[in-house]
């Protein structure tokens, strides 16, 4: 779906990596800049859990706030970030494929002014992050 106040949109990536290897990435907050461009720095306050806060600078050392809404060790994590009126609510998925490797998927989902936007912005290196992924995952194999 996809309006001026509500848009999404899905990234995925297949792997040979083990979900119990892409969890440990994902858990690994601090390290998040070792495979995503688009993260200067992170730190997670408290536990990777649901209801812990995290921040992340970007490369332009501009500053955001998320907190973690969802975690189910080790399929998902959902985080939320909340930009004035606008909620930016990211999936991260691992599923596993009938021929044993797995595939993850970055789901987004925008709502408020400008969703489309936003959406498009926020996303739009997804498929870089997850080939930077993948790509670690893979080399730990």
């Amino acid at each position: 779906m996809s309006n001026a106040k509500h848009a999404t949109a899905s990234y995925s990536h297949d792997t040979v990596a083990p979900a119990t290897t892409i969890w440990a990435l994902f858990k690994a907050v601090s390290d998040w800049k070792n495979w995503n461009a688009g993260v200067h720095d992170c730190s997670l306050e408290g536990p990777f859990a649901t209801g812990s806060w995290f921040s992340m600078v970007l490369p332009d050392h501009d500053v955001i706030r998320s907190q973690l809404v969802e975690v189910t060790e080790p399929h998902l994590f959902s985080d939320e970030t909340t930009l004035g009126d606008v909620v930016v609510r990211v999936t991260h998925q691992i599923d596993p494929l009938p021929d044993g490797r797995n595939r993850i998927t970055y789901e987004i989902d925008v709502v408020g002014e400008n969703a489309q936007d936003i959406c498009t912005g926020v996303s739009s290196d997804f498929p870089q992050v997850l080939q930077g992924l993948v790509a670690q995952a893979e080399g730990r194999v």
